[in-house]
């Protein structure tokens, strides 16, 4: 059975597995199989949001004979044992908002969710809108597997439930909205494009998935149109080169065929172009004629208005000239005035900089003056203060002779300290090139090393820079850190370099040795996971394997040409040692010579080795599994690139003792230098103070006396300067009157200059104007007396001119006679026909000279003659292909175009949606955020895509970290734990909550794999965040529930109780058991 109770107090019955009629007790109404008709929806009003469920009722329906079950407007809490059925409830509202069966992850035919045994089934929801609830009804045929549908006790299609349900943004085939038991750890492995689309549909605006949709469809048709662009453009490229190969014997062809008809009409066009250049010569003359005829005409008719209009300009010159003499006077009178006014006020700014000087230089003196006076009154008062502490002179000379006996005796002192200084300073420079000649060498064997680290950074550039990075940082590590495997190993013969790196691979060659886990993580958190440099690293083993004897003498296998180990070829840490032989077994593989390999067999069989170096290769000797029998695999050595650089390390570690020797001596010489320097400076003090005071008992004899006289010239000094005083606050009175009646000056000439700048102004501009004036008139009348003197000359010529073309015109009409009836005789035209228009069009394009026509006749007539075996099918094959092409780039331009339309809409879309899709994923981040960091962890969420133009690669990535020594991992199905997952999953599903735009979210049993740590955390969580204002409604099934854990007066719990030794629903009264319940408690004894 199932109750519901608001922060519930004691459980009441509200289903049963087997069918009840109503119970008016019950706390939640309930509905028989074969009582009255279901209620008709009703308006409601109150704190459930459009679309959340006010009513859920079962027939027949998996393990419940009749239910009704009526969750609050907030969270509901729906609790029991395992079996009871709960996820009945999550099944029933799945099915009857038109969910498919396969989403629930328990059958993919809707009749299998009808209860064993009976023939139909029936889910009935009822949603609330504030228009008025929608009831949905499913009836179940187990026979046909078939639904049959109703909305508001109306038959309807399945497709008309899911509009209705869709209007309401409920998407029950959603993971974000929509949480099944069996699908839980489904969440975990939806892939981040499957998360990002889910997201879209639970919280997004209705139109964001809609245009991500049209995004994905734009894309892949643009890549079928860039496909079909890059097709056709290939295949054009194909058909232009196959055309381009015939191209020339077309163009051979029709070459040939221009050149015979260029000939034809060549031949045709001659006699008319001498026809032509006749008659044009005749009509030209004719014209020439003509035109001289007028011309002799017009320029005696243009002299008469010339002369009048010469007479005019020179007047007006005349009045021009006399304007500008007037412009320019004033124009001199007005700039003089200017320059005038200018000299005043710049002798008003010079005097009123006089002014301030004047001004700054009394205060200084001032200043001067009173700083004079003080320190001449400090001095008098030291004078006096030190003549009265002078004591009256006695007799000195007894004291000053012990003075310089104490002198001398200091002075030989000196000079025996001074010479062993001197002996010490020696000594130190014979040990500082000493200490220089040890230091050269170190330097060259370290040059040796540095070799080898050149060839780790040529070869593995990122080790070598995480080298450089160790060695400035060794102090975050707790033990020691080894450098790169490579650089730790010392060759005792660099020909043996060959086996180690046969034997060892490059991976660990390059690796970091550490003797502790916490120091190798710290290394690659800072420098794999911050710094992205790839470098390998690997931990010595705790117990050492670097003393371990081999399990074979050597002396044993001497016979056999064996000289040595590996692990005795050369030197390194005992940490590296130790990793080298237990990981590759150094100490059990031997080194063998030509000799070796020469009786190899015998070896093997006798020696039982696993591996074996000879001298130029490598066995290794393995046993079959099946056949028991040996089987040996040899391979050739490469030739050693790093470890070929030895370095003498006991010959270094010599000269490093010896330079330690060396600094011991320097510092013991340095120790006497500075006790010789410091016994030096003490008699150097000593020799200073004797000095001092045989000074001090040499100037005591007169420096009363001199204090006397300086006392009385410091007395006068200073009442000279008491009375050269000056009144500082006057003068500056004084100054600051005078400069502002000067500055009031300087306004007034200012003001008067602006005034004469803008007359002078004015003047010029209408002196430049008359200027322009007079210049277009001397301009015009210098023409016209130059055009009269012309056209006089021209007169004269033009007559003559006159005569010459009247007589050539009469012979050249003659000629013209002569030729037209030669050129219609070549064209077999009468006298009365014309020329035909295929003539006409094709003589525009010939040359029109004899000489051209001539000269292009012999050359076309030579050109022909070239052309010899040239087919006329090519030509027609070429023109079809040239069809084609043109087809083509046609129908590639149209793809072209509407592959740019495709683009410009991408642009749109993409804009309308990616932009609310970052804003709507950092609002997710930021509550995912705040969630985790309430407990302690780290999350994080992003959008992710690898290519920006990938529409159907964007995914939404969720990142977790829940311990503080790891980095943020991504939410995979592998990765985390069965508890971490329900986790992040549910906080993922909460951070949707206040974003969500869907009317209620269901999450079935997710808490099952947390710990009590978590489960509480979440738990409270979701109390906080479902029971705000105006969220969503929230089911939360779960199995069992944790010991005081805090609840809201929003929240709903329904109990759902199931077992043999339940009630009949009929006999289940609550208000009874209540009040049974109170007695028990009453009448219990107080502990």
């Amino acid at each position: 059975m199932a109750t519901s109770s608001r922060k519930t107090t004691a459980p009441s019955p509200l289903a049963s597995k087997r069918a009840h009629p109503r119970d008016p007790s019950s706390e939640v109404p309930s509905k028989s199989s074969k009582s009255s008709a279901p209620p008709l929806p009703l308006p409601s009003s109150g704190p459930f949001v459009e679309g959340s469920i006010v009513r859920i009722a079962m027939e027949n329906f998996l393990t419940y004979d009749i239910c009704e079950v009526c969750p609050g407007p907030h969270l509901n809490m729906i609790i029991g044992a395992n079996g009871t059925g709960k996820s009945s409830i999550v099944c029933a509202i799945c099915l009857g908002l038109a969910g498919k069966p396969a989403f629930m992850g328990r059958a993919d035919k809707v009749g299998f969710f009808v209860k064993r045994g009976c023939s139909k089934g029936m889910v009935e929801i009822e949603l609330f809108r504030t228009s008025g609830n929608l009831i949905i009804t499913r009836e179940i045929d187990v026979a046909k597997n078939q639904s049959f549908w109703y909305i508001n006790k109306k038959s309807a299609t399945q497709k008309t439930v899911e509009e209705k349900v869709a209007a309401l943004n409920i998407q029950v085939g959603n993971l974000c909205q929509f949480l099944p038991q069996d699908k839980v750890g489904e969440f975990a492995k939806l892939s981040k494009i499957e998360l990002l689309e889910a997201t879209e549909k639970s919280i997004g605006p209705p139109e964001m998935h809609r245009y991500h949709c049209e995004l994905k469809n734009f894309r892949e048709k643009e890549k079928q149109l860039e496909t079909s662009c890059k097709e056709k453009t290939e295949y054009l490229e194909k058909m232009i080169q196959r055309n381009e190969r015939y191209k020339q014997d077309v163009e051979r062809f029709y070459e040939r065929k221009r050149h015979l008809d260029l000939i034809e009409m060549l031949e045709a066009k001659r006699p008319w172009v001498e026809y032509e250049n006749v008659r044009q010569e005749y009509e030209e003359v004719k014209l020439a004629r003509d035109r001289v005829k007028d011309e002799v005409r017009k320029l005696k008719d243009g002299q008469i208005p010339m002369t009048c209009r010469i007479e005019e300009i020179e007047n007006q010159r005349h009045t021009l000239e006399a304007q500008i003499k007037a412009k320019a006077t004033d124009i001199k009178e007005t700039s003089q005035k200017c320059k005038q006014k200018q000299d005043v006020i710049e002798k008003k700014d010079k005097h009123i900089e006089e002014l301030q000087q004047a001004l700054i230089v009394k205060q200084n003196e001032e200043h001067d003056r009173q700083r004079r006076i003080s320190n001449t009154r400090r001095m008098i008062e030291d004078l006096q203060n030190e003549l009265r502490t002078t004591e009256n002179c006695v007799n000195l000379q007894p004291q000053i002779d012990a003075i310089t006996s104490d002198l001398r005796r200091i002075q030989d002192e000196k000079a025996l300290c001074e010479s062993e200084i001197i002996d010490k300073h020696k000594e130190r420079e014979t040990l500082e090139k000493e200490k220089k000649s040890v230091n050269d060498q170190i330097i060259q064997f370290d040059n040796l090393m540095n070799q080898k680290e050149d060839k780790l950074r040529q070869r593995y550039r990122d080790t070598y820079d995480a080298v450089l990075w160790l060695r400035n940082n060794r102090d975050k590590f707790k033990q020691r850190v080894y450098e790169p495997i490579m650089l730790m190993i010392n060759m005792k013969d660099h020909k043996n370099a060959k086996y180690i790196e046969n034997h060892i691979p490059p991976n660990d060659l390059r690796a970091f040795v550490f003797e502790s886990q916490e120091d190798m993580e710290v290394f690659l958190k800072e420098v794999r996971d911050n710094k992205k440099l790839r470098v390998n690293a690997v931990i010595a083993p705790r117990s050492s394997y670097a003393d371990r004897a081999p399990s074979r003498p050597l002396s044993e296998l001497k016979q056999y040409g064996f000289f040595s180990y590996l692990r005795e070829l050369f030197d390194a840490p005992a940490p590296v040692m130790s990793y080298l032989c237990s990981q590759y077994h150094i100490h059990e593989v031997p080194v063998g010579t030509e000799r070796t390999r020469e009786r190899i067999e015998r070896v093997i069989q006798e020696t039982r080795l696993r591996q074996m170096y000879t001298a130029e290769e490598k066995y290794v000797v393995k046993t079959s599994f099946y056949s028991n029998k040996v089987i040996s695999s040899n391979t050739s050595l490469k030739v050693a690139q790093f470890l070929t650089v030895t370095v003498d390390l006991e010959q270094r570690r010599h000269l490093e003792e010896h330079l330690m020797e060396i600094n011991r001596k320097l510092q013991a010489v340095e120790s006497g230098l500075i006790a010789l320097c410091e016994a030096n400076k003490r008699l150097e003090h000593r020799d200073n103070e004797l000095r001092q005071k045989k000074k001090e008992l040499l100037e005591r004899k007169t420096k009363k006396r001199q204090l006397e006289q300086k006392i009385s010239s410091k007395l006068g000094s200073l009442r000279l300067m008491e009375q050269d005083t000056c009144n500082l606050e006057e003068e500056e009175r004084r100054a600051s009157t005078k400069i502002k009646e000067i500055n009031v000056q300087k306004a007034k000439l200012v003001t008067e200059l602006t005034n004469l700048m803008k007359i002078c102004t004015s003047l010029h501009i209408q002196k430049v104007d008359l200027i322009l004036q007079n210049t277009t008139v001397i301009s015009e009348k210098n023409k016209l007396e130059s055009d009269y003197m012309a056209a006089s000359s021209q007169l004269r010529l033009k007559e003559q001119h006159f005569i010459e073309l009247d007589e050539n015109r009469q012979r050249l009409l003659q000629k013209c006679k002569e030729l037209m009836r030669r050129a219609r005789q070549v064209c077999n035209l009468g006298a009365e026909q014309t020329v035909p228009q295929e003539y006409q069009t094709a003589f525009q394009d010939l040359p029109n000279t004899l000489d051209e026509i001539d000269a292009l006749l012999t050359e076309e007539r030579s050109r022909a003659s070239c052309f010899t075996g040239l087919n006329p099918t090519v030509v027609a094959e070429y023109t079809k292909r040239e069809e084609e092409i043109e087809q083509l780039t046609e129908e590639l331009k149209i793809k072209k175009v509407e592959l740019d339309k495709y683009r410009e809409s991408i642009s749109q879309v993409k804009e309308r949606w990616l932009n609310p899709l970052k804003e709507l994923v950092e609002k997710i981040n930021e509550k995912f955020s705040n969630f985790f960091s309430s407990m302690q962890c780290a999350g994080e969420v992003d959008l992710h895509t690898e290519n920006e133009e990938d529409y159907d690669k964007y995914g939404i990535r969720i990142r977790v970290k829940f311990r503080s020594s790891t980095q943020l991992h991504e939410l995979t199905p592998h990765h985390q734990s069965g508890g971490e997952r329900s986790v992040s999953t549910m906080l993922y599903l909460m951070a949707l909550q206040e974003l969500n735009r869907c009317p209620f979210r269901v999450v079935d049993e997710i808490n099952q794999g947390m710990d009590p740590i978590n489960e509480r955390r979440v738990f409270e969580m979701v109390v906080n965040t479902a029971c705000k204002e105006n969220t969503s409604q929230y089911f939360f099934i779960t199995p069992k529930l944790l010991q005081n854990l805090p609840y809201s007066e929003k929240m709903t719990v329904l109990f759902v109780y199931n077992g043999p030794h339940m009630l009949e629903p009929n006999r289940w009264n609550l208000k009874a058991f209540q009040r049974r319940r109170r007695r028990i408690t009453f009448t219990q004894p107080s502990q």
